[in-house]
């Protein structure tokens, strides 16, 4: 099901109703997940390894790219939630309509940048490199799912209801915090879960600025031309990814309002 963003012509996904899942349904993708990790890590462990690919497939040096993988996506995700979800409620309200499509054309303009030239741009712009740079630039591409989903999710909510609870002497922002914000967590942690994913995908690509995570493995591959190197990188890169949305999914079932 898809919900249209008021002046805009941009498209928001928005989540099916579901019912919880069932304990098979929480259990396969870990197991798959896991099955995956094993079949590589046997892969690996069954090739003669050169001195180059030996540094890189140890044990220590995934463990730190992917805790800093971590990291990145964290970071950038909690920021990008501080930032969407007050900006997607104030440009919700009344008096900021009239700027509404500016800021979200600006914000779509930013996340058209290819990632690489955002990274830069802030490096030479602001002289600096690693974790803070990666995070800002994270933060321009994440926000524009969870900004959107967090408008259209306010937006959906029936006016019938919001004149009920306004006939009921609620203020304003008691509407807003008991009626508006509980019918909107599921579309707003959709649109969470889809600046995950693309943190974690993104983030490979802040070793060119120093900022580590899995993209320092891949890269390591493509410059010494080492296969082996590459497709682990990513594969441990689709595996987190996959395993990021998967908590995510099971945040979401436990912090959807009952009955939505």
């Amino acid at each position: 099901m898809t919900t249209h963003a008021h002046d805009q012509d941009l498209v928001v996904q928005t989540p099916p109703r579901t019912q919880n899942r069932s304990l098979a349904g929480y259990v396969i993708l870990p197991a798959i997940l896991a099955v995956v990790c094993l079949s590589m890590y046997l892969y690996v462990s069954s090739q003669e390894l050169d001195n180059i690919e030996a540094r890189s497939l140890n044990a220590a040096s995934l463990a730190t790219a992917t805790w800093e993988h971590i990291q990145l996506t964290a970071v950038s995700t909690l920021l990008t939630l501080i930032v969407a979800v007050p900006l997607g409620i104030l440009l919700t309200r009344p008096l900021t309509r009239r700027i509404r499509p500016y800021v979200l054309t600006l914000l779509t303009l930013a996340q058209a940048v290819p990632t690489i030239a955002v990274l830069v741009l802030l490096a030479v712009a602001f002289l600096f490199l690693g974790f803070q740079a990666a995070v800002v630039g994270l933060v321009l591409y994440a926000i524009i799912p969870v900004l959107l989903n967090t408008m259209v999710g306010l937006e959906q909510v029936d006016e019938s209801v919001l004149e009920a609870g306004r006939g009921m002497g609620i203020s304003k922002f008691g509407v807003l915090r008991r009626l508006e914000l509980p019918l909107s967590v599921p579309i707003i942690l959709a649109g969470v879960r889809t600046a995950l994913v693309i943190n974690v995908g993104t983030a490979t690509l802040t070793t060119y600025i120093n900022a580590g995570g899995l993209g320092d493995i891949i890269v390591a591959g493509l410059s010494t031309n080492r296969v082996l190197i590459q497709i682990v990188g990513a594969a441990l890169t689709a595996v987190l990814a996959l395993l990021i949305d998967y908590l995510a999914g099971i945040a979401e079932d436990f912090l959807r309002p009952k009955g939505l």
